[in-house]
């Protein structure tokens, strides 16, 4: 027998040693151990996100779902298509995750969910069945509704502007919960017999995720609560005035909890079963805490519509320029609350969907930017995009959409870059108002005197688009390395719930800004001038033309 030299051996165990150290899946396997999911679960599609401690995305996975159009005005969702969605998205996400060499199961420590605002569920207790579909934010059928209350409440329009911030507009869930019980029948027997349960797409898919029928758990959070026209800002709880006033039962309605503490923990039958949801937020707000953004700082994320935040501190800020007072975060239950400025704006993104499926003028959201950037202007066309009436800063449910200045000469192109247009337009609407009621003291400028708009969303991709809204504004745009600031808001409530990080880091970190694209304006005053009183007079001529429908 040979004895073999004990230097081979060593040789032959370093070998050993380095194959194992150089595989980049056992490397992944033993360094990261640490994660946060969130679920974001929008207005057109649901995606599942999964972050390593560092907030690097490392699996992801994103569905579309249907969009129900019943009359003029309507737009509906299958609550149960949604959850669907959610279980695939968790599912795909998982397996992209794991066959990329993480231990998602063993290292997933929470997960946060941020969620379309307004739309609304109402369910059987019992069966957990929808009892009509979701009414989506947008839709505009309770405008009936609205213009009722405004004729009969001492208040008028502004009459719950005290207690929750919020106008009577379509655009809130309360007028929606309003239209159920007065129009359908299972919702009206279901109430009395206390087997109803209403809530906020939230709500629905906690309740859900947690049990359903089983012991599911009924709640929203103060962001989301704050949007349903119900909630008193100043107690965090459902104002017991408003709800007398309107009839609405406070049986159906969910506890209201902060946006960053353990809700509950995933129930069997669901994919991550035993992790805790700990993290709830509105996407707006869940966007808001992705941009990190501190008293005085505000950020635009462009989905569907378009949505401005200022953070405003502690303390509620009332408008008088057309804007809407709101919760931003409370990021625990003992947390303090921040509060909001907020310019609501209906379609954005929404419109380049409406080029490309109704017009055929595009086939894909992508195109619409090398379609505009072959010209150099719209040539006069001026679009504005009211399809279900105007909000902030206008509210005018009477408005209808328009293209005028047109001419033989007006192109795809010319109509391309007119809708993008008015995705801008609208924002500078917005935070002209926004300046006004916040003033000098309520806004953070950087040293060269300019009020920086933090920028977020798909739409955020088209770099014509941001220029644009540079050019208008006459102030930069900064859109930050990761634009899916609204998943990763959701993620950062859950992971301070749980201890994976804390506040004061992520706010000190923020969004670096060495790593974002910042675009500066090129216009001059007079041209920006001369834009803006255009399109001043094409959103005056919306106004009155839903009354032509017939």
């Amino acid at each position: 027998m040979k004895v073999i030299p004990s230097c081979f051996i060593l040789v032959l165990l370093f070998l050993i040693s380095s194959s194992k150290t150089n595989n980049p899946e056992k490397k992944k396997m033993s360094k990261e151990q640490t994660f946060i999911a969130s679920i974001d679960q929008g207005t057109t599609s649901t995606r599942f996100f999964i972050y390593d401690k560092s907030a690097r995305i490392i699996g992801s996975h994103h569905a579309e779902f249907t969009q129900f159009y019943p009359e003029a005005g309507w737009v509906e969702h299958d609550p149960m298509e949604i959850l669907e969605s959610v279980r695939s998205c968790m599912t795909k996400a998982l397996d992209k995750a794991t066959a990329d060499g993480y231990n998602v199961d063993s290292g997933l420590k929470a997960i946060g969910l941020t969620n379309q605002r307004e739309t609304v569920v109402v369910w059987s207790k019992s069966t957990g069945s929808p009892l009509y579909n979701a009414i989506v934010w947008m839709d505009v059928r309770t405008s009936s509704i609205c213009r009722k209350l405004e004729k009969e409440l001492p208040g008028g329009r502004t009459h719950f502007v005290e207690s929750c911030g919020l106008p009577l507009s379509t655009y809130f869930s309360a007028v929606k919960l309003l239209w159920l019980m007065e129009n359908k029948e299972e919702v009206r027997a279901a109430i009395k017999k206390g087997d109803a349960l209403f809530g906020t797409i939230d709500t629905w898919l906690i309740w859900n995720l947690t049990g359903g029928v089983n012991g599911g758990i009924h709640v929203t959070d103060v962001s989301n609560a704050s949007r349903t026209m119900l909630m008193n800002l100043k107690t965090l709880d459902w104002d017991k005035e408003t709800l007398k006033t309107l009839g609405i039962p406070a049986e159906i309605l969910p506890k209201i909890v902060s946006n960053a503490e353990v809700i509950g923990k995933i129930a069997k039958g669901w994919p991550l079963f035993g992790v805790p949801i700990a993290g709830c937020l509105g996407d707006q707000h869940a966007a808001m805490v992705g941009q990190a953004c501190r008293r005085g700082e505000a950020k635009c994320t462009y989905g569907t519509g378009a949505f401005i935040l200022l953070n405003t501190g502690t303390a509620p800020v009332k408008s008088t320029h057309g804007l809407l007072t709101t919760l931003a975060f409370k990021l625990g239950p003992k947390a303090q609350t921040n509060y909001a400025l907020e310019g609501s704006i209906a379609i954005a993104g929404a419109a380049v969907q409406w080029l490309r499926d109704s017009l055929g003028i595009i086939s894909s959201a992508s195109e619409i930017e090398s379609l505009a950037s072959k010209v150099d202007c719209t040539g006069g066309v001026y679009f504005v995009p009211a399809f279900n009436g105007l909000f902030a800063p206008w509210w005018r449910d009477d408005a209808r959409g328009i293209r005028i200045g047109i001419t033989r000469f007006t192109s795809k192109s010319h109509i391309a870059r007119a809708v993008l247009e008015s995705m801008c337009f609208q924002v500078k609407d917005v935070l002209d108002s926004m300046h006004k009621d916040a003033g000098e003291k309520g806004e953070v400028k950087n040293e060269k005197g300019e009020f920086l708009l933090r920028v977020d969303g798909g739409a955020t991709v088209n770099n014509l688009l941001m220029q644009i809204q540079a050019d208008l504004l006459g102030s930069s745009v900064v859109r930050p390395a990761d634009i899916e600031t609204t998943a990763l808001g959701a993620a950062y409530a859950a992971g301070m719930a749980v201890g994976v990080w804390k506040e004061e880091e992520l706010f000190a970190l923020g969004q670096n800004i060495k790593t974002a694209s910042i675009f500066s304006p090129k216009s001059s005053v007079e041209w920006r001038k001369k834009k803006v009183d255009s399109w001043c007079k094409a959103v005056e001529r919306t106004f009155g033309l839903a009354d032509l429908e017939m």
